[in-house]
């Protein structure tokens, strides 16, 4: 069986880990901790990071910064993972839904402004598959209507919008190193990118407990205590020296699974001109981190049957989202608009095996099995 997802080793994460236990500092915000945060905003030119022990906690921190009371808006597109909308609910705040464009399933910057009212104050932008929203377009509405945006981009590492690293261009931003994503750290992990000033001194506070032990250990204040809310979001160090191994070889990570996007694109591409399914959808002013390479089918029935038909041939493909506004959860508090192009994604999106070490040799045979007997 060709897995839809594992996980890829590059040979020095249990160096690392091993010499994180020995170094003595388990309980994170150590050496590697440093090392993680520091490639980051060398690289990126984020503003602050912090690792955080998920994605979903780094979401978690974001809400907390916004300063959301009970009756604020929050606009999250409804086709995502359930941690984007969770995190602005444990503040208290309403989800709006917001639909996906046509092209792809990312959040439709052009049905945007029509759901702001007075009471909203964020925009959670989700780049799906990591492929930038248009960002222009929602920053020049937050700005218009003096709203943060938040950057849902778990699936974003190392992408691109018009030259601008992702995570890069919202007030705040939240990454994920989940086992599934381009690089982990150990199975879980996230990362909270923090890109204007007024939230750096809080993030720290929040991100240890509510405490300001961060300003104590550089030796700002002469004791610590507990000044404001906050939680257990900060990772122990062996996840940290993971993580650190994966990033010294991103560029070969990377390299590597674009290759394979590619070889997808190219043998697929035939098909999808003959009407069998779309293809992904790249905008000009992204790039492709070659994070997920997916299908949109024609119908459900069709992906229900190339699911099956590559499941009973060794390949295990698998579709995505439920739309949140439909969620069992949510459905009585959605406020009843229609998001077609969330359902439709719902519906006929499918996710091909996608990681390190899949070949180039497994993508043809998949591609094979889909164009011989699905596809004729």
């Amino acid at each position: 069986m060709i897995p839809f997802n594992k996980p890829h080793l590059t040979g020095k994460e249990a160096h690392y880990m091993y010499q994180a236990v020995y170094n003595g500092k388990l309980s994170g915000n150590g050496e590697f901790t440093k090392r993680c945060q520091q490639f980051f905003e060398q690289r990126y030119g984020f503003h602050k990071c912090l690792l955080t022990t998920s994605g979903t906690d780094a979401l978690e921190m974001c809400a907390m910064l916004c300063g959301l009371q009970p009756g604020d808006e929050v606009i999250v597109p409804s086709y995502t993972f359930v941690s984007t909308a969770l995190a602005f609910l444990h503040e208290g705040a309403k989800v709006v839904f917001a639909d996906s464009m046509k092209r792809n399933p990312n959040l439709d910057a052009e049905t945007l402004e029509a759901l702001i009212t007075p009471s909203t104050k964020v925009i959670v932008t989700v780049h799906y598959a990591g492929v930038a929203c248009d960002m222009d377009a929602i920053m020049d509405i937050a700005e218009k209507h003096n709203l943060l945006v938040v950057e849902d981009a778990a699936q974003a590492i190392d992408s691109y919008y018009k030259h601008k690293p992702l995570g890069a261009i919202g007030h705040l931003a939240a990454f994920s190193f989940h086992e599934t994503k381009n690089i982990t750290a150990g199975g879980e992990g996230g990362l909270l990118v923090v890109n204007d000033e007024r939230f750096v001194r809080r993030a720290e506070i929040i991100w240890e407990k509510g405490t300001n032990r961060a300003e104590f250990f550089r030796g700002a204040v002469n004791k610590y205590g507990w000044v404001d809310m906050g939680s257990s979001f900060l990772p122990a160090e062996i996840n940290a020296a993971f993580l650190c191994a994966q990033l010294e070889n991103l560029d070969d990570i990377q390299q590597k699974r674009k290759l394979l996007w590619q070889t997808y694109y190219e043998l697929l591409k035939p098909l999808a001109e003959k009407g069998c399914f779309r293809l992904p959808d790249i905008p000009q002013y992204a790039t492709n981190n070659a994070h997920m390479f997916y299908l949109v089918c024609n119908s459900l029935d069709e992906r229900t049957e190339l699911i099956k038909y590559l499941k009973d041939n060794g390949v295990l493909a698998v579709f995505h989202y439920l739309s949140l506004h439909s969620s069992q959860y949510y459905k009585d508090k959605h406020d009843g608009r229609e998001l077609p192009e969330c359902d439709r994604y719902q519906d006929t999106l499918v996710r091909l095996p996608m990681y390190y070490d899949l070949t180039t040799d497994e993508v043809r045979q998949i591609c094979q099995l889909i164009a011989t007997n699905f596809c004729s």
